[in-house]
């Protein structure tokens, strides 16, 4: 039902939550909002770049003041801006309450000072904060601590809360992920959805667990109910993007990279990724050169033992390590002829197997010879310097950066020395970072090395 639900969803039109202005709601007013409140005003001042912005100056312009109340305020506004440790030595002045203690708690969380966290949780439930939400949230603090058995133990507490709350089942999944029972984490987030539809980080974690186990289209469905129902969700934007540019829907990933772009225009992975996708979008697939290279390469790649040959040339191939059509074309006639037991008739045998298909003994080398011969003396010192340059200097995407680090290959020296079947050897790398590799070579006159 599911896998329906994604293909219809994805024939229409992309959908976004636009984020929110800042709400009418004033942290540094004389009376406090509520924690619901103000996790809203949370959510409103990051979900962009100017709403950040104007909250840090609105919270400048209160710094000053020095009344317990304004230091509480002043300190959940750090927080909100993650300025943690600011926080925490402003929340340390403030009057002693609920909200001081929790978003202590909370700033100390993100400092890794896990057992501080937990005392400021203990304190707050003595100033009348909700036992199940601070039983949750110890159970957050200690399963980021890595302390799984009393993050479980806190939950356990909770089990009465069982097809009651959302959050309930969120912070099971969440430490189930974490001990390794995915399945088991899959269906507590889908029972947070069930209670509340817009539960985003329920959604956002079982999208997340859909993609890493293959339901890609499940994946793309709660992305895209994530980013529908909350405010530039930017990590569920990115990962939908990816989503869609392994798919070839490139035009969906730049949306989605675009969006959180629009809010967040310093965003650094938005902007990288846009590059990717953007260069995906205009590189040229040649279906025919493609069919051509891959019967080229499947002449090559063919094992010799194939071929009904002598014991003796079997076994002196065997010995030399020469165990397809690709390795002959690396070796020359007199290298053959100088090998133990390797004599005119064994050659004769060889040259029989290679001449209908195009090919003869030592064509890589002559290949290499004419390439060198070509540039022998022609390379001056700009030249050099191209070659010397690191291959980050071209702007690859990052799956093709990747697959090019696999290899080892570290300047645009090396790369010129490798061939398309070296590149599409190497795990995830396939035609479309071939073809972006090859463009951006071939714009300052270069071009792999070729067997052809």
């Amino acid at each position: 039902m599911l896998k329906e639900a994604s293909r219809t969803e994805d024939a229409r039109e992309m959908i976004f939550m636009d984020p929110t202005t800042q709400p009418e709601i004033d942290l540094f007013a004389d009376e406090l909002p509520s924690l619901d409140d103000i996790e809203k005003l949370a959510r409103a001042v990051n979900s962009s770049e100017a709403n950040q912005l104007g909250f840090a100056e609105q919270l400048e312009a209160n710094m000053g003041k020095t009344s317990p109340k304004a230091k509480l305020a002043t300190g959940i506004g750090l927080f909100i801006l993650s300025r943690c440790g600011e926080a925490v030595a402003k929340l340390e002045k403030a009057q002693d309450c609920e909200e001081k203690f929790l978003y202590t708690a909370f700033a100390l969380r993100r400092l890794g000072r896990f057992d501080e966290a937990i005392e400021n949780l203990q304190r707050s439930l003595d100033c009348g904060a909700d036992s199940l939400k601070i039983a949750l949230e110890k159970a957050c603090t200690y399963r980021e601590a890595h302390n799984l058995d009393a993050a479980a133990k806190e939950i356990e507490a909770c089990s009465n809360f069982e097809n009651v709350s959302a959050e309930y089942h969120c912070q099971l999944g969440r430490l189930q992920e974490a001990q390794g029972l995915y399945e088991q984490a899959a269906d507590n987030y889908k029972a947070a959805v069930e209670l509340d539809p817009n539960h985003q980080k329920a959604l956002f974690h079982l999208a997340f667990r859909c993609d890493l186990s293959g339901d890609e289209e499940a994946a793309i469905e709660y992305y895209r109910r994530v980013v529908s129902t909350a405010p530039v969700y930017v990590s569920a934007l990115l990962n939908l993007a990816v989503l869609y540019e392994d798919m070839g829907e490139y035009d969906k990933a730049s949306q989605c990279a675009e969006k959180v772009l629009e809010f967040h225009p310093n965003h650094h992975r938005a902007i990288m990724f846009k590059k990717d996708v953007d260069s995906s979008k205009t590189m040229f697939y040649d279906e025919e050169k493609e069919k051509r290279r891959t019967r080229k390469n499947q002449i090559l790649e063919t094992p010799m033992s194939d071929f009904e040959l002598s014991v003796r040339s079997r076994n002196c191939l065997k010995k030399m390590n020469i165990e397809t059509f690709g390795d002959l074309l690396n070796i020359t006639e007199a290298e053959l002829l100088s090998y133990k037991n390797f004599g005119e008739t064994s050659l004769a045998e060889i040259k029989a197997v290679l001449e209908p298909r195009g090919l003869h003994l030592g064509m890589a080398l002559d290949e290499q010879q004419f390439t060198a011969a070509e540039t022998a003396g022609e390379i001056n010192e700009e030249e050099q310097e191209i070659l010397n340059k690191p291959i980050d200097d071209l702007q690859l995407s990052v799956r093709s950066r990747k697959g090019l680090q696999k290899l080892n290959i570290h300047t645009i020296g090396d790369l010129t020395r490798t061939t398309e079947a070296e590149l599409l050897g190497c795990k995830n790398f396939g035609v479309t970072s071939l073809n972006e590799i090859t463009k951006a070579i071939g714009n300052i006159g270069l071009f792999l090395r070729s067997l052809d």
